[in-house]
């Protein structure tokens, strides 16, 4: 193996270079477990923590390790590492934190293809599907549909699934697999040396089965099937990334409950992009597409023209981001002036020495 087998590349080597970091080791982010990493190179991983200059002047979530990062290291005792320093990214999947208004959580860097999994018994559902596509586009991430567990349902059920798929959302491709090495063969086929993949998907879908597959060896044990649920029981816990025999890197994701859009850039124009098409036809600049008479999207929904459960997913994610971008903004400014408050007792304390 050698760093090209790891995803590195002519800007990441430029970049080391124009920074002077020649004198550090390199490697990628391969987990991470409560601010502490695995950096692996080439022929060693180590346990890695950061500097503490970097930690203290980090001013955001952005400013610390992800996996799929490349840093800058140096190792101070046998495997043991301190990162200096974090590459620029090519990508951030990232979707709004459970539970912390205005922030968002990073799942993964650096990622060429987002594997969103879906299981074709009862995890089913075109909605998340489109949430997964957006926080993939905005990302610039290409998006490839994974239907996953085709073998418990008949050929003709999965054919009117694909087929529903296939209305909603346009040029992303779809592989369907399941048990028995059903449909590797065409998965493998797409999936390039070099390039890093990151499994999206709700738990119980069969990420990990698909990396035990894909890797041809027990990377990740899988769970016992629920007879409740009739899904496999949550087994992965952390991210981790493994670079597979056939050279593709993938990164395997816990399951993910809520998909919320921390979008700020174009994944929801991307994803529904017929329906900003007729937005853009609209008599009004500040069309709300409710009531307004002169609506195109109200005529080309009335026409047919736009599926009525697209729009309504496109509103609902529409509402979060404006939401998140709201509460992002009054985050900042709290933290501003935070920021101001503490600038001002300093500087009083520092008057009162004189």
């Amino acid at each position: 193996m050698n760093y090209k087998d790891l995803g590195y590349h002519s800007k990441l080597e430029n970049y080391r270079i124009e920074q002077n970091l020649g004198s550090l080791e390199i490697g990628r982010v391969i987990s991470e477990h409560k601010e502490r990493y695995v950096v692996k190179t080439p022929t060693l991983e180590f346990d890695a923590e950061l500097l503490g200059n970097l930690r203290f002047t980090a001013e955001s979530r952005y400013d610390f390790p992800a996996v799929g990062d490349w840093v800058a290291f140096s190792e101070y005792d046998n495997g043991k590492a301190l990162i200096h320093a974090i590459y620029p990214r090519t990508s951030i999947l990232e979707r709004q934190a459970v539970g912390k208004s205005g922030q968002v959580q990073i799942i993964a860097t650096n990622i060429d293809h987002g594997l969103i999994v879906q299981a074709v018994d009862r995890d089913f559902n075109i909605n998340r599907l489109e949430r997964y596509i957006t926080i993939c586009y905005a990302a610039r991430v290409e998006p490839l549909i994974v239907l996953s567990k085709v073998d418990l349902i008949e050929k003709s059920e999965l054919d009117l699934l694909i087929d529903q798929i296939g209305q909603r959302i346009k040029d992303v491709p779809i592989v369907a697999v399941g048990m028995n090495s059903i449909g590797y063969d065409q998965l493998e086929a797409v999936i390039e040396a070099g390039l890093t993949y990151c499994m999206l998907g709700s738990s119980g879908v069969g990420k990990s089965t698909l990396l035990n597959k894909l890797s041809g060896r027990q990377q990740m044990k899988t769970g016992e099937i629920s007879s409740s649920l009739n899904k496999g029981k949550h087994i992965t816990s952390h991210r981790e990334l493994f670079v597979l025999d056939s050279g593709a890197i993938l990164i395997d994701n816990p399951g993910m409950r809520e998909v919320g859009i921390a979008d700020t850039s174009s994944g929801l124009e991307m994803t529904f992009d017929n329906i900003i098409e007729y937005a853009r036809q609209c008599r009004f600049k500040d069309c709300t597409h409710m009531h307004e008479q002169g609506c195109a999207v109200l005529a080309a929904l009335e026409n047919g023209e736009i599926d009525e459960d697209a729009f309504a997913n496109f509103r609902k994610m529409e509402k979060e981001k404006m939401h998140f971008e709201s509460d992002a903004m009054c985050r900042k400014k709290k933290d501003k002036d935070l920021g101001k408050v503490i600038k001002d007792f300093k500087k009083q304390r520092k008057n009162k020495k004189y």
